[in-house]
């Protein structure tokens, strides 16, 4: 029986990359069926919501989502529509892979940042402090750490290194200076990181000091995990060890739901140009595929996508390549045949 998912096409470049990943899946045998849906501008102009009723009840009936990047406007109610799906659903773990898949600065590079995904500075509590003649002398935001929100997290990088055959897990912090919040941190990762002595590694770094590393030395890591911004900021960087957000997948779990989504953004400078790179919504999709037990399928696109990665015909111009996004598709496809 096949699953069906939820399909986010997207702003920008968003439904030109979404196409040519679906017709790749299709090509691969890809047992899915997709249940396509609005949100961010495309969704405001026609539904005049960013984030419609009719998308979150599909989510939440399919319980997986392929999501194209989308676009807030300012003004517009949500700080980031991304941000309230991953609230909505409670996707507590950002998974960001980053895998050496064309020549550059590093080779071999094989990283997981998993992310916590609902908590620290990203849950936007702040406020202006006022004094007289200026409402905004000052400005003020929360960290919030929870026991709940920090075990879950570790726990999840711990089981996910156990199940991926993966050896370390290095949790990276900033709990000499903030010694409640990263402090509370620190010491629940520890806690759960007892359980698993014997069978996967483990060790803490201060968040600048492995900020470091990774570029000096990305191989003395295997699977990272750390608080919400902290993530944001180093899977980022991680990207770049590998050529770049066109090619950084991310999925988004939670106990129930999974929503798996481009890294990079809109693009609307480059949109309906046909040079957008699908290679991050297409990794993404492996990272589904695999989510939903088809990983004999994954594994075969991933295959043909470093077959098309390695010609510079069908690379894409982001990449050093000159291939539009249709020889690129094209490239894949014939790989699976």
């Amino acid at each position: 029986m096949s699953t069906t998912i939820t399909v986010i096409p997207g702003d920008g470049i968003g439904p030109e990359v979404t196409d040519a990943t679906l017709e790749i899946l299709d090509a691969a045998g890809a047992d899915l069926e997709y249940d396509r849906q609005l949100a961010g501008v495309v969704a405001l102009e026609q539904r005049q919501r960013l984030l419609p009723d009719e998308t979150l009840e599909s989510i939440d009936r399919n319980g997986v989502a392929l999501k194209g990047p989308l676009m807030t406007p300012s003004g517009s109610g949500f700080r980031s529509v991304n941000v309230a799906l991953r609230k909505e659903f409670d996707l507590f773990a950002n998974v960001r892979p980053a895998k050496t898949l064309v020549p550059g600065r590093y080779d071999d590079i094989d990283l997981v940042l998993i992310r916590e995904n609902t908590e620290g500075l990203y849950v936007g509590v702040e406020h202006y402090i006022g004094m007289e003649g200026d409402p905004k002398a000052a400005a003020e935001s929360v960290m919030i750490v929870t026991r709940f929100g920090a075990e879950r997290i570790v726990r999840y990088a711990f089981e996910y290194a156990r199940k991926n055959g993966r050896k370390k897990v290095t949790l990276a912090h900033k709990a000499n200076i903030l010694k409640y919040t990263q402090g509370l941190f620190l010491d629940v990762g520890r806690e759960v990181a007892r359980e698993y002595e014997g069978e996967v590694e483990f060790d803490d770094r201060i968040i600048d000091a492995t900020a470091m590393l990774l570029v000096l030395d990305p191989y003395r890591f295997d699977v990272l995990v750390m608080e919400n911004m902290f993530g944001d900021i180093l899977s980022d960087l991680m990207a770049g060890l590998v050529g770049g957000l066109g090619l950084a997948p991310a999925g988004n779990i939670g106990e129930k739901h999974a929503m798996f989504e481009a890294v990079h953004g809109s693009a609307p400078d480059i949109a309906g140009q046909g040079v957008a790179n699908p290679s991050g919504l297409l990794l993404s999709a492996c990272l589904l595929l695999e989510h939903v037990n088809q990983t004999e399928t994954a594994g075969r696109v991933r295959a043909a996508l470093d077959t098309a990665l390695a010609s510079e015909t069908s690379r894409t111009g982001d990449l050093g390549g000159k291939g539009t996004t249709r020889d690129f598709t094209a490239a894949v496809v014939r790989a699976l045949a």
